[in-house]
């Protein structure tokens, strides 16, 4: 396994990072793992090298991040040999995500990240919190209300570093240089959705990462399981599949184009097309953690086996250009008027 620097900060973590959202029984038909089973996979995880561990508030309610606080003491290892990642904004219950009840219970004001947290705390069974994320934009919340709630909890030691996640690229930027104007912890990671069939991160996110020195930490690396080969052009809604019954996130047309090329290119190596759409994540410039789920044990160690895939440059390239996003205005115009002698006209479509 190898381990690199999130952002510009000195914590280093896996290249693979082990995702929780299918812990717990009160996620959708996501959540699917019950404590016996976490437990396994935390320390077939750990015992791969995977010293990253991610979770959310909301997955079932806060399921998910007690079944992971139990399953990290069940390895009897230091604490400080794993990083634990949580994040704060999704409603805690039915009622507050129905609207119905719990009306602070949810969002990105100052009461609810403080009592959030302590929560996480509770769940999680530690003192502090790694990398505490925003998991969204909060419309009815003043941003500097956020970033001070934020900024305390650091200062209090209850958490080392923070990171935003499905935000835009401009309010990631109004953030950033909120926090150096106020002299606020600032945001390290961003964890967003990016994969070979889902590439709108590379439009405005990823290079405002790349610039900025954001890590960045790729949510359904797989499609939620749409690249793993079970689904078809011919076979779309395979029986028990997970989108069958939740069909997210969203891919486009493209994404079976892809399984083509997965398909050839995973045969002459002899990898699954899980293995090699992770390895091309991988591969991509700013990727520091691909943030993987299972809900079976012999899918966690298929995923694990990504880190082992060496793609040439020819391979990387027939797999991006299967599914490249169409560039934006104003990304060909800022391209066309720095590269005029040799951008062609035709690259722009």
């Amino acid at each position: 396994m190898e381990y690199v620097n999130l952002g510009n900060t000195g914590l280093k973590v896996s290249r693979l990072c082990l995702g929780t959202m299918t812990f717990g029984f009160k996620f959708r038909n996501i959540g699917a793992v019950g404590q016996e089973d976490a437990n396994a996979m935390v320390k077939k995880a750990y015992e791969s090298g995977i010293n990253f561990f991610d979770t959310a508030d909301m997955y079932s309610f806060g399921e998910s991040e007690e079944i992971l606080g139990n399953a990290l003491k069940i390895l009897n290892v230091p604490r400080e040999k794993f990083v634990i990642a949580t994040k704060v904004r999704s409603p805690l219950s039915e009622a507050a995500m129905n609207g119905t009840g719990d009306v602070n219970n949810a969002g990105l004001s100052r009461k609810h990240i403080i009592e959030a947290c302590n929560n996480s705390l509770k769940r999680l069974k530690t003192d502090y919190i790694d990398l505490y994320q925003v998991h969204g934009w909060d419309l009815s919340c003043g941003l500097e209300e956020t970033l001070e709630a934020l900024n305390d909890l650091v200062r209090q030691g209850k958490v080392l570093y923070l990171g935003v996640s499905n935000w835009t690229a401009r309010h990631i930027m109004k953030a950033l240089y909120l926090a150096k104007a106020k002299n606020y912890a600032s945001f390290v990671s961003l964890q967003a959705y990016y994969s070979l069939a889902a590439r709108d991160l590379e439009h405005e996110l990823l290079p405002l990462c790349n610039e900025e020195g954001l890590g960045v930490l790729t949510w359904s690396p797989l499609s939620g399981g749409f690249l793993t080969g079970k689904y078809t052009r011919q076979n779309q809604k395979p029986s028990g599949a997970r989108r069958s019954e939740f069909n997210f996130p969203p891919v486009d047309e493209r994404g079976y184009d892809a399984i083509d090329v997965l398909t050839g290119i995973s045969k002459s190596k002899n990898v699954t097309i899980a293995q090699l759409s992770l390895a091309w994540l991988l591969a991509q410039k700013g990727v520091t953690s691909v943030i993987v789920g299972a809900n079976k044990m012999s899918q966690l160690e298929d995923n694990l086996g990504s880190v082992n895939i060496n793609l040439t440059e020819d391979e990387i390239s027939k797999l991006s250009n299967v599914t490249m996003p169409k560039k934006l205005y104003p990304q060909w115009m800022v391209e066309w008027q720095n590269n005029r002698k040799s951008l062609n006209p035709d690259e722009l479509k």
